[in-house]
């Protein structure tokens, strides 16, 4: 990875787990772990979390997410958190497409680049995940997929507002299997979705172009969606080790 254009970043995302108390005590736990990290080190909690989130991890080098936002401001959208109201929480990040939300609730990429144009516009930096399920893969069509997913998550978002997006491949497949994506698998993923984010800002600056170079420093790509045990080394975490040397992936996903 070159870092004079991009960053590292370890995410976890911690899904409908941990009461507020509870996520009090992880945090504290997981402080003075990361407190010398050379990385960015995000934690996306479940929206009753945040208030205590935020106070725990205040002057650390641990950011806060949270895992969905809205595309609407106010209205009658019942459960649902809108973008403005984590910013005046001052909350820095937002998880936006991760597939549980896709396969779960409906949520397409339609609606994906709704909520990612709505964070981006309150201030919001956006984790992007994209990914294909293991039916793609098996039919050859893992870049198709994956750059059709880029192309619409990204439609209307500007280069200057990519920097604020983070793309995390998550290969669904590989998501509590026992199945590990390699990092040459994540390298050719990577790869599209770079081209694919160069080439959605290019062609809102240059829509008469139809080829486009590599973006450099647009946004940082993350390889992940990759459980870790707890308390023991898993192949995921020692496949963590080697994706950190790689030259494309730039960082990961932890889901819990």
């Amino acid at each position: 990875m070159n870092r004079k254009y991009r960053k590292t970043v370890i995410a976890g995302n911690w899904k409908m787990n941990k009461t507020p108390a509870e996520a009090k005590e992880l945090l504290e736990g997981i402080l003075p772990l990361v407190k010398d990290a050379d990385c960015d080190v995000v934690a996306c909690v479940p929206f009753v979390d945040l208030s205590v989130a935020l106070e725990t991890t205040a002057g650390s080098n641990v950011k806060i997410g949270a895992e969905n936002c809205h595309w609407e401001a106010s209205g009658a959208y019942t459960g649902e958190i809108s973008a403005p109201m984590l910013a005046a929480m001052e909350v820095p990040y937002v998880i936006i497409g991760h597939s549980e939300r896709r396969t779960y609730f409906g949520e397409t990429d339609v609606t994906v680049n709704k909520r990612v144009k709505a964070a981006l516009a309150n201030g919001l930096t956006v984790i992007l995940c994209v990914g294909e399920y293991l039916e793609q893969r098996e039919q050859g069509v893992t870049g198709e997929v994956v750059a059709m997913q880029t192309k619409i998550d990204l439609q209307g978002v500007s280069a200057e507002e990519l920097k604020r997006v983070i793309i995390a491949y998550e290969p669904v497949w590989a998501i509590g299997t026992g199945k590990t994506a390699t990092a040459e698998q994540a390298n050719e993923v990577c790869a599209v979705i770079r081209r694919g984010a160069a080439g959605s800002a290019r062609r809102r600056r240059r829509p008469h172009r139809r080829r486009f170079p590599e973006a450099r420093g647009l946004r940082r790509d993350r390889e992940g969606g990759l459980p870790l045990n707890r308390g023991q080394p898993s192949q995921e975490s020692m496949m963590c080790t080697k994706g950190a040397s790689s030259p494309v992936l730039d960082g990961r996903s932890l889901f819990l």
